[in-house]
């Protein structure tokens, strides 16, 4: 016997889901060989003197987390690996959607540094 403490059961099923928050490891694309899935930064908003930044004048951001990482090559092991924060080549990549968030898809060898 199993005792509902929510009402009914479409209750029980929207409190389950409600707390479920994503989480970067929820992502649902698995890039393949040496590729890597980053979510970029949020552009500068304001300067080091305080001077707001409009959109059309903002740069694409260099930096981001890892949030899906490849296998790798049969002969060279991935180095980065999810939750890496890093820095990567200005042009690198492609620009994907995914439920209304924009990532990246690199190559590992496009990632300059970890930060």
């Amino acid at each position: 016997m199993t005792l509902f403490l929510y009402g009914t059961l479409n209750d029980y099923a929207k409190a389950k889901t409600s707390k479920k928050h994503k989480d970067m490891s929820e992502i649902k694309i698995k890039p393949l060989a040496d590729r890597v899935v980053i979510e970029p930064a949020p552009a500068e908003e304001k300067t080091a003197g305080g001077i707001i930044i409009p959109d059309t004048a903002k740069e694409k951001p260099l930096k981001g987390t890892v949030v899906a990482v490849g296998d790798g090559k049969k002969d060279e092991p991935m180095t980065v690996k999810v939750g890496d924060q890093v820095l990567y080549s200005k042009y690198a990549g492609t620009e994907i959607t995914i439920d209304g968030k924009e990532y990246l898809i690199v190559r590992e060898s496009d990632i300059l540094a970890i930060i």
